[in-house]
Parts: structure tokens; sequence; C-alpha cells
């Protein structure tokens, strides 16, 4: 990951309640100074040969985890995705207040992964029947969501879901919903690569919310893990 990494702002607590938030002294910058450290355009521009994908699946410290450690996928970025406001931050977004989610941008080698086989990894990297929360965390900015770019993207998340509703995976039918792109903001720097922060493993969420996904899809995943996630 090319940003670098500073204590998160949102200490989630470790206990099935809603989120507690706190803004700890290293973060003592405004939220609206660190959202601006760099643009999906630029982006775009390190990785002009990766195809993308966005989605929304709670926490987005989890997610992005899960498919970092995935064969062909080249970069993964925290984000908020789904809203109309300009340049939102963490405060904004976590307030509930915005219709902006948690999400991820993932950019993936289109030769080595199929955009089919990362809606795979979606479905399991989170609860994808809840609604407007992931666990602890509730909110519409927790949903489940998934923001196509084209009209090939649309069609195979609606056909996955369509598979999975009728396949009895789940006791529930998929809350996921399918929003229309907008704009994907990059999150602010400390929230980049927060789970393999050396300094964050010990965290009460990391432990309690976090890791129990990131292995989830570890071992559904085992034989496309890059090789320095394998066992």
């Amino acid at each position: 990951m090319a940003l670098s990494l500073a204590a998160c702002d949102s200490q989630r607590n470790s206990v099935g309640t809603t989120t507690s938030e706190t803004t700890p002294a290293a973060a003592t910058a405004s939220d609206a100074q660190l959202a601006g450290g760099i643009t999906i355009e630029e982006l775009d521009a390190k990785y002009p040969d990766a195809e993308k994908a966005y989605f929304a699946g709670g926490c987005f410290w989890c997610t992005e985890a899960s498919f970092t450690r995935i064969q062909g996928v080249e970069d993964v970025y925290s984000g908020y995705a789904g809203g109309t406001a300009d340049n939102p931050t963490y405060k904004q977004v976590s307030s509930g207040q915005t219709e902006y989610a948690e999400a991820i941008v993932v950019y993936y080698d289109p030769n080595e992964i199929t955009y089919d086989k990362l809606l795979d990894i979606f479905f399991v990297a989170h609860d994808p029947t809840q609604v407007d929360r992931q666990g602890p965390d509730i909110g519409t900015q927790y949903r489940s969501a998934i923001f196509p770019l084209n009209d090939e993207q649309r069609q195979q998340a609606e056909a996955k879901i369509a598979k999975l509703n009728g396949s009895g995976k789940f006791d529930q039918e998929i809350a996921t919903t399918i929003e229309d792109y907008g704009t994907f903001y990059v999150a602010e720097a400390y929230h980049q690569n927060y789970y393999e922060d050396p300094t964050n493993p010990n965290q009460g969420y990391v432990q309690s919310v976090s890791r129990p996904k990131v292995e989830k899809v570890m071992k559904e995943f085992s034989d496309i893990l890059k090789p320095e996630y394998r066992q």
C-alpha cells in the first residue's frame, strides 16, 4: 500500500454493540487536511493496465485486508462511495448523516483474476444478508453494496446475487444493493492498510471483528492467495 500510516481516528470497540469512536492524539490534523492526500484519478494513473472493482462491505479495514491477500490483486485502497457531497471526511461519513458507505477500490489484473471471482470473495468477506450494518457497526455507512463501473459488471453482480439467493448458502436473502458508481473518495491516510500496521494487531476491533473475516477469506480462497500469505 502506497500511503503512509498513522493511528486511526476510529477506535471501534470489540463487543457486539454499536461502535465507539474517538480521536487519538496521533490524529491531530483535521479530517479535511488528511483526506486531501491522494485522488482516485492519481491512483488510476498508478495502475494504467489494471481494472477496478468497487465494493462496500462494512468496515473497510476488513475488506481491504481480505482482498489484499488475493493473487492478481495489485492494490486496494479504502475510501467512501455512494454519496454526492464533495470530499467527504471520515467524521462526516461515520456520523451516518451522509449517503456514503465505507468502501474499497480493488485494482486487479484481469489476466490473473476475474471480476466474477472478486464477487465470490466479496460475498465471503462480509455478511451480505445484514441491512445497514456489519456486526457491531450499525448505519447506512456500513451497508453492503456493489458499485459497478459498466453494464458487464452490473450484469455479473446481478447474476451472482440471483445465484446465491437460489443456492441456499445463506439463511436470508442477499441485502446487497447495486448502486451507481458516482465518485470514490480515498479515505484518510491513517485508514489505509490499517489491518497490516504492526501497531494494530492487538487492537480490540481488529482481533474480534476484522481478523475472523480475513481468516475466513484466506481459508476459503487458499488456492489463490499471494505466496506471502500462504501457510
